[in-house]
């Protein structure tokens, strides 16, 4: 009953929120690799905070307090950054479903051990109602806000120490606030288990909005524009008239590249929106044999043009994480 108490509540949650993503952004195989890494995570976690310990004589509240949440908060989140670095996660959705997903498989083995370590409480079932409300859905919480706000700060800046420090910053100290118990423990688990849910609407709602624009207006407009090249018509569009504007500072051969690369990117973010409103609508995926050449192409379009085209192309096109997870997913 105790290990079900302590297990039970986190993968539940984890469950629900999986349900909430109406985009299938979420890959099942990847959902259960971050259950695995949590797991892992706990033993290296358990390692670190021995040897650290020992090394230097800590005692149990100083480690709980100020070490752990580092070391633990850290480790969870060294796959979020894998995920990210291989374009993997796109929006807060899924980064909030893979984040908590490793928070909770932390804590099932964490529950396991406490209670292998403490059969003395092993009858005492508030302890365990904390620990399985409390303890294990703030491993998910923290490492879900870390993912969320290491996402959100990539659609923003470039640099992904700047982007990912705040997550990690705020996950650390929600961690070590709660291993404090700067308030009565069953009052703590209960503000765990009202907040949070409240924490996750809105990151949805945020992120189901957001969504519902990417692939709605931008999927139209872009359309609009290949429709207008494929035509001969685009001179006459604004992102025409602004190519046109970049003779005077870039060669002829250039200009060509950069019209054949607007192209190419238009025809592929389609693809890409196309495939996220099959995965949505529960249909197949296409996948033509052309995409692989196309992709080279763009990618070699993308050197010849260099990062001084790019800069200049970024009002019509910006090769942002976001762009460069969309065509991933291709």
């Amino acid at each position: 009953m105790n290990i079900i108490l302590s297990f039970f509540p986190v993968l539940l949650f984890l469950a629900f929120l999986f349900l909430l993503d109406s985009f299938k952004l979420v890959r099942v195989n990847i959902l259960i690799l971050c259950l695995f890494w949590g797991v892992l995570s706990t033993l290296g976690s358990y390692l670190l905070n021995t040897f650290t310990a020992k090394s230097f004589s800590l005692d149990f509240d100083f480690l709980s307090h100020y070490v752990a949440p580092v070391l633990e908060e850290f480790l969870k989140a060294l796959f979020i950054i894998y995920l990210i670095s291989r374009k993997k996660i796109g929006f807060m959705i899924d980064a909030a479903i893979y984040g908590f997903a490793i928070g909770a498989g932390f804590s099932l083995v964490e529950n396991i051990y406490y209670l292998l370590n403490n059969t003395s409480l092993e009858y005492n079932l508030l302890i365990w109602v904390i620990r399985g409300f409390g303890t294990a859905v703030m491993h998910g919480g923290c490492t879900a806000l870390l993912s969320v706000l290491f996402i959100s700060g990539l659609s923003r800046s470039e640099n992904r120490l700047l982007a990912f420090l705040p997550g990690l910053l705020l996950a650390i100290l929600l961690h070590a606030g709660f291993n404090f118990f700067l308030v009565n423990p069953v009052l703590q688990t209960l503000l765990i288990m009202v907040l949070l849910p409240a924490v996750f609407a809105l990151v949805f709602y945020f992120s189901n909005s957001r969504l519902q624009q990417w692939l709605e207006i931008e999927f139209n407009s872009e359309v609009e524009l290949l429709g207008m090249i494929r035509k001969g018509e685009f001179r006459s569009t604004r992102a025409g008239t602004y190519l046109l504007s970049l003779k005077e500072r870039f060669s002829p051969e250039t200009i060509v590249d950069m019209y054949w690369y607007i192209g190419l990117y238009l025809e592929l973010s389609i693809k890409a929106k196309r495939n996220v409103m099959l995965r949505q609508n529960d249909f197949p995926i296409l996948v033509e044999e052309d995409l692989k050449p196309m992709l080279r192409e763009l990618g070699q379009l993308r050197k010849q043009i260099g990062k001084t085209g790019e800069i200049a192309l970024a009002p019509l096109i910006r090769m942002n994480y976001r762009t460069l997870w969309k065509l991933n997913q291709l």
